[in-house]
């Protein structure tokens, strides 16, 4: 939201709580029942100027922390991505290499979805995959989804599914028609917005992320009540203005009587 529109929303706020108490103050010409009516009115002005001034401005305080956290240097975030094996990840670096802030883009593993595995076919897989290529040590098998999941180290997708092809045509007799590549991209906090929108122009969207925007908005979700919520803690805000009004006479009869007492004693 604009800063000044900000500014009108909370002085227009503020004009109402200031209407809420000069109401308030009434109370030497009012009846104990409409020093309650009082209390109402406060109440539904706080809770209708929470709900029309304050909350648009509440509901942008997570966006605004995520704005403080993508100008703080020395902040970083990782960027989780489930792409097509048929994805160029070469391109797709070299282009977010352009992007100032950029760290690194790094492949960290294939899902290559089969058939659910019998108790055979599970072993047979489980035994074969070592043995195809050094590379593959690190992979998990599920033979109820029917996926084999394989950690790259340092070693391409592209590399991997050629090698995991081949060995699948020599044995099966058929091709690999589709396969997941897991990614990761580090990048500076400042420079999320760039990368975000670069990644949408080539229809990817990631799938999870790390790091400080994403720690401030999972505070501000954890942390934040709902607008319902504060809407009605507006209207108690409206109930207190409106009791200070209504007991201001009082307290300054009071306070002028304490100072005049210790300006006696002092005598």
């Amino acid at each position: 939201m604009d800063i000044i529109i900000t500014i009108v929303y909370l002085v227009l706020f503020i004009i109402m709580m200031v209407f809420v108490f000069s109401i308030a103050m009434l109370k030497p010409f009012m009846s104990k029942k409409e020093m309650l009516l009082i209390l109402g009115v406060g109440f539904f002005i706080g809770a209708l100027g929470g709900a029309f001034f304050l909350t648009p401005i509440y509901s942008d305080v997570p966006e605004v922390a995520t704005a403080i956290e993508k100008v703080t240097p020395g902040n970083q975030e990782t960027l989780y991505l489930d792409l097509s094996s048929s994805t160029d990840i070469n391109k797709m670096r070299s282009d977010l290499s352009k992007i100032e802030g950029f760290k690194s883009l790094e492949e960290t593993g294939v899902t290559i979805p089969l058939w659910s595995f019998n108790d055979r076919e599970y072993e047979f897989f489980n035994s074969s995959i070592p043995n195809m290529d050094p590379h593959f040590q690190n992979y998990t098998i599920n033979k109820t989804e029917g996926t084999i999941y394989i950690a790259l180290n340092n070693y391409s997708s592209s590399d991997a599914l050629k090698t995991f092809s081949a060995w699948y045509k020599d044995n099966f007799d058929g091709p690999i028609n589709y396969a997941q590549v897991h990614a990761k991209i580090v990048i500076s906090s400042s420079a999320y917005d760039q990368v975000k929108s670069q990644l949408l122009t080539k229809g990817v969207v990631p799938s999870s992320m790390e790091g400080s925007i994403q720690d401030s908005v999972d505070h501000s979700n954890t942390t934040m009540v709902s607008n319902t919520q504060f809407v009605i803690v507006c209207g108690g805000i409206g109930v207190l203005v409106a009791v200070l009004g209504l007991f201001y006479e009082s307290v300054v009869v009071g306070k002028r009587r304490f100072n005049r007492f210790l300006r006696k004693k002092k005598r």
